[in-house]
């Protein structure tokens, strides 16, 4: 479950209650339904959320489907409340294992679009970065981990905050797109 904002209006990066070295921390792990409910509370964040899914969507038919998510950004903070304006995107770490018979070369000469930070930002809304899980670890990788985690535990003035893991569920994200949709039409009603 995703905690809800604290009054500087962002994700405790330790849920509320829990002792500062406890495990019950950011990133939250979260189904993608989980998400959308959470965070699907404007058309505009509607829009970024199908985006959303739509990314994770073209992954699974290349054919990754395991690993996970981690999602930042303004979209996780109460932009609409702190600077009075709407997320513009949503940033992704998609940590993945390669598809059976895939090499890293051969994936990224068929789904380079997937992995271009300028495709998927205009397509999907979605600032996104990749990581291949089950190689072997080197410094790079460590350095990278690191730089995401520490700058997306901080708004850039410095708080710390929270941010949200979600599996990669290709069946999950079935109910998921329903939800999504529901949401959508009742925001049409209204």
């Amino acid at each position: 479950m995703i905690p809800l904002w604290n009054l500087a209006g962002l994700i405790p990066p330790i849920r509320p209650g829990e002792e500062g070295h406890g495990t019950d921390r950011s990133p939250y792990n979260a189904t993608f339904s989980e998400v959308i409910e959470h965070f699907g509370v404007t058309p505009d964040r509607l829009a970024i959320l199908t985006g959303l899914l739509e990314y994770r969507q073209a992954l699974y038919g290349i054919g990754i489907t395991a690993g996970f998510q981690w999602l930042d950004g303004s979209f996780v903070e109460n932009v609409e409340t702190l600077k009075e304006r709407s997320p513009n995107d949503i940033d992704v770490v998609t940590f993945f294992r390669l598809p059976g018979g895939q090499t890293q070369d051969g994936l990224f000469e068929q789904a380079q679009h997937l992995f271009d930070i300028q495709q998927t930002k205009q397509q999907y809304r979605v600032d996104g970065y990749p990581m291949i899980l089950g190689e072997q670890l080197e410094d790079w990788h460590v350095d990278q981990i690191s730089y995401w985690y520490s700058m997306w535990s901080h708004t850039r003035d410095g708080k710390w905050k929270g941010f949200v893991r979600v599996g990669l569920d290709p069946d999950g994200d079935e109910a998921a797109s329903q939800l999504l949709q529901d949401m959508q039409e009742m925001e049409v009603v209204q």
